[in-house]
């Protein structure tokens, strides 16, 4: 993703609000960000929306009088950019680090973990390493960003 990921609260809140309409009026933005506890007035939802689409962000269509907005990067686009640049500016790349933190940081539960440890089971079938294999190529697999 060559967009800008560094998103304020209320940014982010506004890609929120799109990811989950799909596509919708500033009306409907506005709606959508005051169920998530946002009210914030007409003018404030058309220019947060005009800065999202000068960096890429949104774009829009015109439909009759009024604008039909759409985000053109996705969450998982936007989730995997904003990991990735923590990984690698906070964390130097280190990923085992990066999950340690997440492990320690959170109150997890036993569900939570079980679906890590598939996920993590997962991702080694499919690059063919089991979990009998050295510490490095499990430290490989952490790092490896896909």
């Amino acid at each position: 993703m060559g967009r800008s990921n560094q998103l304020s609260e209320v940014q982010l809140a506004f890609m929120r609000a799109l990811w989950d309409l799909g596509e919708g009026s500033g009306r409907e933005v506005q709606e959508a960000l005051e169920s998530l506890g946002r009210a914030l007035a007409p003018t404030t939802v058309a220019t947060v929306l005009g800065r999202l689409e000068k960096r890429g962000l949104v774009t829009h269509r015109r439909e009759g009088r009024q604008y039909i907005y759409r985000a053109t990067v996705s969450q998982q686009e936007m989730q995997r950019s904003v990991i990735s640049r923590v990984t690698d500016t906070l964390f130097r790349g280190d990923v085992t680090a990066l999950f340690s933190q997440l492990l320690r940081a959170r109150d997890i539960g036993p569900g939570d973990l079980a679906q890590v440890k598939a996920l993590i089971e997962a991702r080694e079938r499919e690059t063919g390493r089991g979990s009998s294999e050295t510490e490095d190529a499990d430290q490989e697999l952490a790092q490896d960003p896909d």
